[in-house]
Parts: structure tokens; sequence; C-alpha cells
């Protein structure tokens, strides 16, 4: 039987949602306090709409970093340098971090709201661990992983604890980071873990 397609209204009211909710979340000075009723309102729909179509906030917020995401994810699958096949493991995992922490800095308040949903490890969340895969494979190209002299998968943990959205809010409110400062600093910390330089 044919996947059936949505209706038109609906994909109009969850493209008006998601566009409502990327604005308040960019907008907000916490992320806890946007609620499924502000979302509601700012997209013009029913509270119940949101319900349907996402199942709860967490949902709602899952789909929307996912759709922020996509740009990213699609650069990185179309090989774009210096993230590219083209590129080398110690240029690739570089770049892939800094891509990681751009878009934190870009979208802090959406990606502290994910992380901060508290329903479930942000370890076990579907685009943490696609991270995650991605860079342990890059890290067992790299001497010293390869040859089992160090642990790729825990390497890999760390480096991305170095994009957590908790860090890049702390870095840019509590210590006022510029982002090109957490960039260098980024790139320095992982240089050294890589034994680069």
């Amino acid at each position: 039987m044919p996947e059936r397609k949505p209706r038109k209204d609906a994909v109009r009211n969850r493209a008006a949602v998601l566009a409502a909710a990327d604005d308040l979340f960019a907008r907000c000075e916490s992320p806890e306090a946007i609620t499924m009723a502000d979302v509601a309102a700012a997209a013009g729909v029913g509270k119940a709409t949101l319900f349907r179509a996402f199942g709860d906030r967490t949902g709602l917020i899952r789909a929307l970093y996912e759709a922020r995401l996509e740009p990213l994810r699609n650069a990185i699958a179309a090989g774009e340098p210096p993230l590219g096949p083209a590129a080398t493991p110690l240029e690739r995992v570089p770049a892939l971090l800094d891509a990681v922490l751009c878009f934190k800095f870009d979208n802090r308040h959406l990606a502290l709201a994910l992380e901060g949903t508290g329903s479930d490890s942000p370890y076990q969340a579907t685009h943490y661990t696609r991270w995650h895969r991605t860079l342990r494979d890059l890290l067992e190209q790299i001497p010293g992983f390869a040859d089992g002299a160090a642990d790729s998968g825990f390497a890999a943990h760390a480096l991305l604890a170095a994009t957590r959205a908790d860090l890049v809010e702390h870095l840019v409110r509590h210590e006022q980071a510029e982002r090109e400062e957490a960039r260098a600093q980024l790139a320095a910390f992982t240089a050294r873990v890589l034994g680069v330089g």
C-alpha cells in the first residue's frame, strides 16, 4: 500500500510551527522558558496540532534541531572540503569538530534546549551517536589510534564534549568568549589530542 502524503495544511502548519519555534528559541534568554503554548500562539495553530505533529516539547525541539542540522550533514555527505573524503583524517577531524562547534554557537539556545530536555541521555541522541561514530571512524585511521595505542571511542567522546551546548553557553555568557577564540582553542586542543604540532 503506497504511503499517504501529508495534507497540504499539515505540511504548512508544520513549517509554521518550526519557523515559530526557531524564532522563539533564537530570541530567548532561557530555553526552558519556551512552552508549547508559546510556540502554538506564535505559529497561529492550536496546541493540539503541536502535540499531534510532534508528540511533546522534546519531539518538537528534536525536529527543529534536526532541520537546522540538515545542511551541515548534507555538506559532510557531499564531501565538501575540508570535511570531504579527499581530505586526510588529520584534516577532517578538526574540520568536523569546528563545524559542530560553529553549529552550536549559531544555534546555542536550541542546542541547550535539546541537551537539557532530561528525557534521555544526550549521548543516546541520534545526532550525537552519528557524530561519535563518524569521529571514531576517522580517529581509527590516524596513527596512535589505528594501532590501538589510544581508544578512539573514548577520544571521540572527549573531543565532542568540547562542543557541548552547555559549555558553549558557559563560554559565551560567563567567560565572554568570542566565537573565533573558542574555535582557536578547540583547534589547539584537538591538535594536542591528535599529537599534531
